[in-house]
């Protein structure tokens, strides 16, 4: 690991300590060395009577490498060199300043609060993230920052891992000052110098007491955080892990709160949610690198204007996040009415930002100026993108590709949003299968962050480099796949509700199965995900998978029995719940009646072991089908990465992230145990849980499911 930090000593007799490690000068433990050795020597310099800490070109320091997290383990050298360094300037004899510009995050934030003073640029950002990775923080964090700026702002920043600017951090108190970039080392060496003549007291954060409420109300602050961070994340046990070692240096004072910390921080290092929560940082970060695309040197072409073809609820919701981030859209319907309708649409998702306050009335008339309705192809002549966002109707998508090539430019990218239908035959019809590509969004598209990128054999590197380009534009997380039924989120996510149905017709109870999903950890289980997206797309899209894979699909009519009903989800008031007038579910036990004459038409008779189902069992039912069609997914070469399918479902379909996504929490399962289990209930229930040839093989060698043996040449 590179990076270092310099000393400098000017006339005044303020040793300036720069770190230096771009990108932003992070720590490791050969920079934690410099850092100790730099500082040892200002201490011990006659020439020297103060100290001024900062980062160099302008960014302080953004926290422990995340690549070098292993120095952190119990025995090795990192942490010992944290809690070094955090020693050595608590128990300094000569006063040091912290001067911030750009990031102060985790462990950075963690060395400017061992300071005796900070000073900061308005634009500076202040975090202490390492909630986000399963863990906290592991120098000194836990207990300075309470001392410094109180019990409920310390655990808001800690709990929700929120970012906080330079003018924000001084209102509360987290630094002393705020100056402008020019200013900043000469106020900080003005500071410190201060200090050390006693003009201003030194601060030790770590007993400084002004801050805290008395230990009564400290502990009621205390406990409504633990109800709160439980009631919102049950199944996590390091939130509650960082308020009790809060509560133990309020109640028992720093030196037993450190010493907490640091048993704490190495126990949460080494858990399966902090590798796996590290896992998807780095997935998400590397799904922009697309081998044998990205690496080719393409720049991406500039994309001004996009048309979208289709002002429904998706369409109006795309509009919305191309409009939100700077781009003119030209969105095309087939009456004034429906079109009218569309742009009241988007109108409507702004004026709720407007309503939350993260849009101004004035930003509102500014971006509401990029959109443009319209009712004809005349006006895509000049745009750049076409995103078609039409039903799934293929032949009215075909027709509409076909259209695009009569108006549109020679370069023109045409996108469509489809979610399972073939890219090859929605572009059957047209000459220009280099720049067709997939843009499948997820509802809400405005709010959803993934953005499943769909290229066929044919679309050339180009046009992907450019959706990359405004998949980053428009704040989106891209996950590029190769071209089948379903792609790779809907795919690998089709037995998901498949699984539950079958459960059910065997005996099982639906609200137990979503109860029992909910608690794995997911946003909600697959009958109410069934009601909220609405029967119509629910049975549209299973009839593709039904098409494309009749051996491996489990067919169930209870869905459109409950359809001859009127009952098609929480559009309706009724789906597999009932739904009062603010949408909140519940339970309906009229769907016993559907559910007995699905049993009666699929011929299936009820097990009594089905009631009696554990959630681990159920859990196990559920999600080990959706394993194994990931694990085909993989092997076709769908995705070339493990990891871009573990974001896939994370970010499109709400996997849990703390279980590292669907191949990574495969992996923790064990291949081996997922085929057992696979195919025992091949053999009692059929071909639908029969286990594919691909995890077949990674059983037999014991190997992990991310790790292909011969993958099969890239879609992509």
């Amino acid at each position: 690991m590179g990076g270092t930090t310099t000393i400098t000593v000017a006339s005044d007799r303020v040793a300036i300590i720069t770190i230096v490690n771009p990108p932003v000068n992070s720590l490791n433990s050969g920079v934690l060395e410099s850092f100790i050795e730099s500082y040892v020597q200002a201490l011990r310099r006659d020439d020297v009577n103060a100290i001024v800490v900062t980062g160099e070109k302008g960014k302080f320091c953004g926290g422990y490498d995340l690549n070098a997290l292993d120095e952190l383990e119990e025995g090795k050298a990192g942490l010992r060199l944290v809690h070094k360094l955090s020693d050595i300037m608590q128990t300094a004899k000569k006063p040091s300043v912290a001067a911030i510009n750009g990031r102060a995050f985790g462990a950075g934030l963690e060395v400017a609060m061992a300071c005796n003073a900070r000073i900061a640029t308005s634009t500076a950002k202040f975090s202490l993230p390492e909630l986000w990775f399963g863990m906290i923080p592991g120098g000194g964090g836990t207990q300075r920052l309470p001392l410094l700026v109180g019990l409920r702002k310390a655990l808001e920043m800690m709990l929700t891992s929120k970012l906080v600017d330079g003018d924000e951090a001084h209102k509360f108190g987290l630094v002393d000052a705020v100056v402008s970039e020019d200013e900043l080392l000469e106020n900080a060496r003005q500071m410190a110098l201060d200090i050390c003549a006693r003009n201003k007291p030194p601060v030790s954060s770590l007993y400084k007491t002004d801050k805290i409420e008395p230990l009564g109300k400290a502990r009621e602050i205390l406990n409504f955080a633990r109800a709160q961070t439980r009631a919102h994340a049950p199944n996590l046990q390091y939130p509650q892990v960082c308020i009790d070692v809060i509560e133990e240096g309020i109640v028992s004072g720093p030196d037993a709160g450190l010493s907490k910390e640091r048993k704490a921080f190495q126990d949460l290092l080494k858990s399966d949610t902090c590798k796996s929560l590290v896992h998807v940082f780095f997935a998400r970060r590397d799904a922009m690198k697309v081998p044998g695309v990205t690496d080719l040197g393409l720049k991406p072409r500039q994309i001004r204007k996009v048309a979208i073809v289709g002002g429904g609820p998706m369409g109006s919701r795309i509009a919305t996040a191309l409009i939100l981030n700077g781009y003119e859209v030209v969105l095309k319907e087939v009456t004034q009415k429906v079109l009218d309708a569309g742009i009241g649409r988007v109108k409507a998702n702004l004026t709720g930002s407007v309503k939350k306050g993260k849009l101004t009335q004035e930003k509102f008339a500014k971006t509401t100026s990029r959109l443009k309705g319209v009712l004809d192809y005349e006006w895509f002549k000049d745009v750049d993108m076409v995103i078609e966002a039409v039903t799934e109707n293929v032949s009215l998508k075909q027709q509409i590709f076909s259209d695009l090539e009569k108006y549109c430019s020679p370069n023109c990218i045409f996108a469509s949003n489809t979610s399972t239908v073939d890219l090859d035959l929605i572009g059957a019809k047209t000459k220009s299968h280099d720049r067709i590509i997939g843009a499948h969004f997820f509802s809400p598209a405005h709010v959803m962050p993934l953005l499943e990128i769909v290229q066929t054999s044919k679309t050339s590197p180009q046009t992907v480099v450019d959706l990359l380009n405004v998949a980053k534009k428009i704040r989106k997380t891209p996950v590029v796949v190769g071209n089948c039924t379903g792609f790779a989120v809907n795919r690998m996510f089709f037995p998901y509700t498949q699984a539950a149905l079958l459960l059910v017709e065997h005996g099982a109870d639906v609200y137990k199965i979503d109860r029992a999903i909910t608690k794995f950890g997911m946003p909600m289980g697959p009958f109410r995900l069934c009601d909220l997206v609405g029967f119509d797309i629910a049975v549209a899209t299973g009839s593709q998978f039904v098409y494309s894979f009749p051996e491996r699909t489990y067919k169930s009519m209870l869905i459109p029995l409950m359809q001859e009903d009127k009952r098609t989800g929480e559009n309706t008031r009724k789906g597999f719940y009932v739904y009062d007038d603010k949408h909140k579910a519940s339970p309906d036990p009229e769907i016993d009646k559907y559910i007995e004459k699905a049993r009666e038409i699929s011929g299936i008779l009820v097990d009594p072991k089905f009631a009696k189902l554990s959630d681990k069992d159920i859990t196990e039912m559920v999600f080990f089908p959706v394993v194994n069609e990931a694990c085909r997914v993989y092997a076709e070469g769908i995705a070339v990465k493990a990891a871009d399918l573990d974001i896939a479902g994370v970010m499109g379909m709400g996997f849990p992230p703390y279980r590292g996504g669907i191949m990574f929490w495969g992996d923790s399962v064990g291949s081996k145990y997922i085929y057992e289990r696979l195919n025992e209930w091949s053999n009692l229930y059929g071909e639908f849980f029969k286990p594919c040839d691909y995890l077949a093989q990674r059983a037999a060698l014991g190997a992990p499911l991310s790790s292909p043996l011969n993958q099969a040449k890239s879609r992509l």
